[in-house]
């Protein structure tokens, strides 16, 4: 298995260094300037040509099924690229879809819209996030509402940041199916139900793109709306009432695997600034024999290797079945602001270079600067790891 997982590895860093990063460099990282889903399309048919196709998805798809530390390495180099996760299959929102419908959707449903998703015949978006007062870092604000009628159910409410929205085959919706917002409990077992609704719903449209600084991810971040939307029975994913607990299924891992992403573009910004300074000479000598630039080199250095060593230790916990919530929060944390350092200094390193579009440096600080909200800002992820340790110190106490 290593072996197999080893040359995985190497054979999706040639695919992407061959195949993707030119079309990166060309466009400036702008996905739909690339050409958007026609780019997708003919990327990915290049990825299953060179065996490098859905790491993730399980085997009798297709893909490679891969647990979550053996995926690491292989999503890091597919992150070498802007571009990489969307050819080889593993860009958000689809990859964390198909990791939940794999682990929740009913046999039918595993044929109906896990199986076309995990082939790459289409795309997907993952509908929670709403404008205030409703949910967005906390999940119990959620305001859309399903009612129950005869034969299932009728969706309304708003949302928007929801990525890939344009042009998605079919949406994952949570909505509230029992108790109010910000309630007891609704952010735990209770209070939510999650739906699949194609694309095609009526009641469900697609209003706009909201504007981001991010231009790498096909459909944008879109607003969307539900309007008496209605959902068969059949089309409940999980139990009633119990969205909160499956979107954990989701979320845990899909932090680590944007970790594992995002380290693959900071480590090529990186090795951009190193190779600038080895050969760029200033002040009689060469950047890369200055000590302010060594010191920036080393903590690079460190911050890449720290950030693999706790993305290592999440995974493991969720490869052995545990939830993670602590091991994912702090890496997911420790990773979003030093893989930003990364770049930052990378972006210093190299001067003028760094902000120009000379160098891929300025458009991965463009790209990876939402990883530190999206998914849980930092902020919150330090409220839940401080809580977890007061209760723990409390119970050792007690």
């Amino acid at each position: 298995m290593t072996d197999q997982r080893n040359g995985l590895v190497a054979r999706t860093r040639a695919f992407v260094r061959e195949h993707v990063l030119p079309v990166d460099d060309e466009h400036d990282g702008d996905v739909e300037a690339a050409g958007g889903d026609g780019l997708r399309v003919r990327l990915q048919e290049q990825a299953r040509a060179a065996g490098v196709f859905a790491p993730h998805a399980p085997v009798d798809l297709g893909g490679h099924g891969l647990g979550m530390v053996a995926r690491s390495a292989v999503f890091e180099e597919a992150g070498y690229s802007l571009f990489g996760p969307l050819a080889t299959g593993i860009a958000a929102p689809d990859e964390g879809n198909v990791h939940l419908l794999d682990h929740v959707a009913t046999d039918a449903q595993r044929a109906t819209y896990l199986a076309p998703l995990a082939r790459g015949e289409v795309r997907s978006a993952f509908a929670m996030t709403e404008p205030a007062p409703g949910a967005g870092s906390d999940p119990s604000a959620l305001l859309t509402r399903a009612t129950k009628v005869d034969g299932g159910w009728v969706v309304n409410g708003r949302k928007w940041f929801i990525t890939g929205a344009d042009g998605a085959s079919f949406f994952i919706t949570m909505a509230r199916t029992s108790g109010e917002p910000g309630g007891a409990g609704s952010a735990g077992s209770g209070g939510a139900t999650m739906f699949l609704m194609p694309a095609s719903t009526e009641g469900l449209d697609v209003v706009r793109h909201v504007g981001t600084v991010d231009r790498s991810m096909v459909g944008g971040h879109c607003e969307v709306t539900f309007t008496d939307a209605f959902v068969p029975d059949s089309e409940v994913l999980g139990g009633v009432d119990e969205g909160f607990r499956y979107a954990q299924v989701r979320l845990g891992p899909a932090r680590m695997t944007h970790v594992m992403r995002w380290t693959g573009a900071a480590r090529r910004a990186h090795e951009v600034a190193v190779r600038h300074v080895a050969g760029r000479q200033a002040f009689g000598s060469r950047l890369a024999d200055l000590g302010m630039i060594q010191q920036m080199v080393a903590d690079n250095e460190i911050d890449l290797a720290a950030t693999r060593a706790l993305l290592k230790a999440a995974c493991e916990e969720l490869d052995a079945g545990e939830r993670a919530s602590a091991s994912t929060s702090i890496a997911k944390t420790f990773a979003g602001e030093a893989l930003h350092r990364v770049v930052d200094r990378a972006t210093q390193m190299c001067g003028g270079l760094g902000v120009s579009t000379e160098l891929p440096v300025a458009r991965i600080a463009r790209e990876i600067r939402p990883f530190r909200i999206y998914d849980g800002p930092s902020e919150v992820h330090r409220w839940s790891i401080a809580k977890r340790a007061v209760r723990r110190i409390e119970k050792e106490g007690s």
